[in-house]
């Protein structure tokens, strides 16, 4: 954990501290039944982690984490409140986790899953109480959808809202966007699963007994087989795309890692703007593919030395356009192909490819502008030296308003006045020995805003 921020090793140490609390009341409980219920229920659900470590389910990505969620919903039907903590805490404590700080992570995933589980019981077993009758009772079985659904929700809105508090603690996100999406976008996954749970405990009361409550772990299982399929289908396409920005870095040996650092940029703007997470991947996927259409230019425009002739500028201001249409029929990447179109394109109307103004502009091609400008700016170039971050955040404003959209630099700044910049890939100084590093990896003359430079330039920007 001494690699975590103080902050987040105080909140995981917090969240564990009233798992613990939550759970202590369990030492309490005399029946042998319950017990033996909370043990079967964990064994389950640690059997389901393990699932995850066996390598081949781990080749084939059939087990996502969470896809065992109804055994915690049932837990949490099933047992009271202080066993229900304790369904999660085995299989969690000893689930995969990152290199990077793993045992914090266990720790902290063991934590909010008790809490969660806690929380859920707790109200479904007091809205089970005031509908006055047992809990699974087949007879009364659709008033126990409420219970059920309570339950779900109430996990789903518990992690939500402690996820949310380890952004902000461990990733220094922003407190007014940390929780955006949180909840929304795993209500329906989490809902299902209460149904899930909601059979298992059925099944597991019914006189078919806990192997029949087994059975319901099989949809699961195939859904979740379908969902792994779809994200390896699209590591399939970030492939794709990590491949093409590979060949234009050796195409342009003087941008190699660029587009990386663009795409970085972009996410920082548009995280300070409050953009929602899909939305921002998509700006990511922009930045990095903002210039795939040097693939089409002569590679000795590219790594020509000397000023560009008029004609040698034209054939270099087509890469928009060229980098557009090699990506177009990615169906995914969405706003991102306006990006790659739009991103030389000026707020006074004096871009290219089309001299679009003002709002006619699409907001993620106002947004990969300035993370581009600021990258080449903060860069080592054949044609410029790299400037320290504050000169170029400087210059940026100086252009807001006639280049530049004023609320992407204003998004810009805020974002590395509180996070820094922190490249941490290779520049054109390291890929070029003649040419000596800078120190702080921050840059030259913004090549979109000093004319007179312009005909060096090898992005054709005016």
């Amino acid at each position: 954990m001494r690699g975590l921020p103080a902050a987040a090793r105080g909140y995981i140490g917090c969240a564990a501290l009233a798992a613990a609390l939550c759970a202590a009341p369990a030492l309490r409980t005399g029946t042998a039944a319950p017990w033996a219920g909370a043990l079967a229920l964990t064994a389950l659900y640690g059997l389901c982690e393990q699932l995850r470590r066996c390598p081949l389910t781990a080749a084939s990505g059939a087990f996502p984490a969470g896809w065992a969620s109804p055994v915690l919903l049932a837990g949490a039907l099933l047992l009271p409140p202080p066993l229900a903590a304790l369904v999660a805490v085995p299989g969690a404590l000893t689930a995969p986790a990152g290199p990077r700080s793993a045992l914090a992570r266990r720790i902290w995933h063991a934590a909010e899953l008790a809490l969660a589980c806690c929380a859920a019981s707790r109200l479904g077993h007091a809205l089970t109480d005031a509908l006055g009758h047992h809990p699974l009772s087949a007879p009364q079985f659709p008033l126990v959808l409420l219970p059920a659904t309570a339950a779900a929700l109430t996990f789903c809105a518990v992690l939500a809202a402690l996820d949310g508090g380890i952004l902000i603690a461990a990733e220094r996100h922003p407190a007014r966007t940390a929780w955006r999406g949180l909840l929304t976008s795993s209500l329906g996954p989490y809902l299902v699963h209460g149904l899930a749970g909601l059979m298992m405990a059925v099944l597991w009361r019914s006189a078919y007994g806990p192997p029949a409550a087994l059975l319901v772990l099989l949809p699961m299982y195939l859904s979740c087989w379908v969902f792994a399929q779809y994200h390896r289908e699209r590591a399939a396409h970030q492939a794709t795309i990590r491949a093409l920005v590979q060949a234009v870095d050796i195409k342009d040996r003087y941008t190699r890692g660029h587009n990386e650092r663009v795409g970085r940029a972009s996410v920082m703007i548009a995280r300070e703007l409050g953009m929602a997470e899909d939305r921002t991947e998509v700006l990511r996927f922009a930045g990095i593919l903002h210039d795939v259409g040097k693939l089409g230019v002569p590679t000795r425009l590219l790594r020509k030395d000397g000023p560009l002739t008029p004609e040698e500028r034209r054939v270099i201001e087509l890469h928009p356009e060229y980098g557009h249409e090699i990506v177009r029929g990615i169906g995914f990447l969405g706003e991102a192909r306006a990006a790659i179109l739009h991103h030389h394109e000026r707020l006074d109307g004096r871009g290219y490819p089309y001299g679009l103004s003002g709002h006619h502009i699409p907001e993620s091609a106002r947004v990969v502008a300035v993370a581009d400008a600021f990258d080449a700016m903060t860069s080592n170039r054949s044609y410029s030296r790299a400037r320290p971050v504050p000169a170029a955040v400087a210059e940026l404003h100086r252009c807001a308003g006639t280049h530049f959209d004023p609320r992407m630099v204003a998004a810009l700044a805020a974002s590395l006045e509180r996070h820094g910049w922190h490249p941490g890939l290779v520049t054109a100084a390291d890929a070029d020995p003649a040419q000596p590093a800078s120190g702080n990896v921050t840059p030259p003359r913004p090549r979109a805003t000093v004319p007179e430079a312009a005909p060096g330039r090898r992005d054709g920007a005016p």
